[in-house]
């Protein structure tokens, strides 16, 4: 990864104490992310707080001194994620500015038409096919089905919005994305609820259209990987469609086996259990939106 050194402000010097200053964190597609950044930037000495929200993907750090800034920027980049600063500076160090467009501001640079295009198709094929399993799990009956085609539609919107914000300020990506993690997470309860209503009437799914259509999930995830992989740009980008793969990929299997365990035990069981889980685990994501759009949000307001 090609190294830059960070201009971290005006004619100020090491040991001068710094205002927050806000990145934009590329590579980061869950809570998980989030954490590990912050915990690798709170590891440096002088670092006093430091943020890092899934809602609009920023990190905002203060530190007592700008040597103590370089170093969280750094050792954030050292664990594969790429920084932007959004105050017009130069790009924090550890980032790699090659093949910028004058077009876009520099903490986009990375955002080529190629990419876009790359992204919308990955929009067209989760969203997309979101909308064509969580059919198949009603005619199926299947709440699995319907678990996973939600983690397919909130791929396919977060990546929609992620391209749909590009250029917006902080407060309206925190309010688009406050926006989607409120319906996302209506969904998620939607389906839950009908989890518990199948619990107690036990109606077994189909178990040959939860594995057909499960195995086709998780063909598209596969090529949906396969279509950002030529656009990925130092180890950020390969990190992030790591993530999304690995973690689909996760979600796929796991219909597929309950399929298998249908099939095999003649009860609703192991679909109701993984719809329980991935549900579950959906909720948790689209609440930790909420939460960081609504602490963005608030963070604005104070600025004003």
């Amino acid at each position: 990864m090609a190294t830059q050194q960070s201009s971290t402000g005006s004619g100020a010097a090491d040991g001068a104490p710094v205002e927050p200053v806000r990145y934009r964190v590329t590579g980061m597609d869950c809570a998980d992310d989030a954490a590990e950044i912050e915990q690798a930037a709170r590891a440096v000495p002088g670092v006093e707080t430091v943020r890092v929200s899934t809602a609009t993907q920023v990190m905002t750090v203060r530190c007592s001194d700008l040597g103590a800034l370089t170093e969280a920027e750094c050792a954030v980049a050292g664990i594969g994620y790429r920084l932007d600063r959004l105050d017009g500076r130069a790009p924090a160090r550890g980032t790699d500015t090659a093949g910028d467009d004058d077009d876009l501001p520099k903490d986009l640079s990375h955002i080529t038409p190629a990419y876009k295009r790359a992204l919308w198709i990955v929009v067209l094929l989760n969203a997309g096919y979101g909308v064509i399993q969580m059919a198949a799990g009603y005619l199926a009956d299947s709440q699995a089905l319907k678990a996973d085609a939600l983690d397919l539609l909130g791929d396919g919107l977060i990546t929609f919005l992620g391209l749909a914000a590009i250029g917006w300020s902080l407060v309206w990506r925190a309010r688009a994305a406050l926006v989607q993690g409120l319906f996302l997470g209506a969904l998620g309860i939607g389906v839950l609820v009908n989890t518990v209503y199948r619990v107690l009437v036990l109606s077994q799914p189909e178990a040959e259209a939860m594995g057909l259509f499960g195995g086709i999930a998780l063909l598209v995830n596969v090529a949906a990987a396969l279509v950002l992989l030529p656009h990925r740009s130092g180890d950020a980008n390969v990190r992030a469609v790591w993530h999304f793969s690995r973690n689909d990929a996760i979600g796929n299997l796991a219909v597929i086996i309950a399929a298998g365990l249908v099939a095999w035990t003649g009860t609703p069981w192991p679909d109701l259990v993984v719809a329980f889980v991935i549900a579950g685990l959906f909720l948790q994501s689209s609440w930790t939106i909420v939460r960081d759009a609504r602490a963005d949000l608030l963070e604005a307001r104070n600025e004003r």
